[in-house]
């Protein structure tokens, strides 16, 4: 497993990243490429043009299949974690939950599979950032090892608000995404008791989970990551968890600590 070298997908299928897609069928158990591609965008997937394709150029310059490869093993071993395909690809061209203007990076994990959608920024550390976010959610996932249908929007608070807070010990203060400084301590715990106590509980399958969790519908913007990380900043100011315990801990245990 690992890196998977989707450079050699890409020289040969940049123009028509739905012949990439045909490559996930069998690992999404779906039977049309358009709809995994169409999917994978909405994370920040690549759409063919001039400017992506000269990213995509940079990317190969600066080696990042090669470099991505090191961290990959880097925090298996580190974190005993599970051995599953990294895929890299460019990320769009106006696209990126984890946004910053000179370095723009997106991704999205599961549990047997992680997609990462990036720009060719030079600094390793951005890429490292990324990666240890999304891997950390496959860590956590695997140890949690709840069904989609049992996961609520607390988990997905706490998921997100678990990888910033390894993002930060692994990376730095600086590599932290943005969405970690939107609000203050007040302002988390007033939206906390407007907005989200009460649906909690919410299913990830339901339409109020990603509405509250990314800020849609007249909800703070991505409100769930940044009460997130200030949950688990407050956990950790008082009790100071480890990363391997950030995989495991209940998600309630870190409700007990907000004032």
């Amino acid at each position: 497993m690992g890196v998977v070298r989707t450079d050699k997908w890409l020289d040969e299928e940049f123009e028509k990243p739905m012949r990439i897609c045909q490559k996930f069928m069998e690992s999404f158990l779906e039977d049309n490429p358009d709809k995994i591609y169409n999917y994978l965008r909405t994370f920040g997937m690549y759409k063919p043009n001039r400017k992506t394709f000269a990213n995509y150029q940079q990317m190969k310059e600066l080696n990042i299949w090669d470099c991505a490869e090191k961290i990959f093993d880097k925090y298996k071993k580190q974190w005993r974690g599970p051995d599953i395909p990294v895929y890299i690809f460019p990320i769009a061209s106006s696209n990126g939950l984890f946004t910053k203007q000179e370095n723009r990076k997106s991704g999205v994990a599961f549990k047997d599979k992680l997609f990462l959608f990036i720009s060719p920024f030079e600094d390793e550390q951005e890429l490292e950032a990324l990666f240890v976010h999304e891997y950390h959610h496959i860590c956590r996932l695997k140890k949690q090892n709840k069904r989609l249908e049992e996961a609520t929007l607390l988990d997905s608070i706490i998921l997100e608000g678990l990888a910033e807070y390894a993002v930060e010990t692994c990376c730095g203060k600086k590599y932290r995404a943005d969405w970690c400084n939107y609000y203050t301590r007040k302002e988390i715990k007033n939206y906390w008791e407007k907005y989200i106590q009460k649906d909690i509980d919410v299913n990830k399958n339901q339409r109020l989970h990603d509405e509250i969790l990314f800020g849609y519908k007249g909800y703070p913007k991505m409100i769930g990551y940044a009460a997130g990380y200030e949950i688990v900043s407050m956990f950790n100011n008082k009790r100071e968890i480890t990363i391997r315990d950030s995989f495991s801990l209940d998600s309630k245990r870190f409700l007990l600590e907000m004032e």
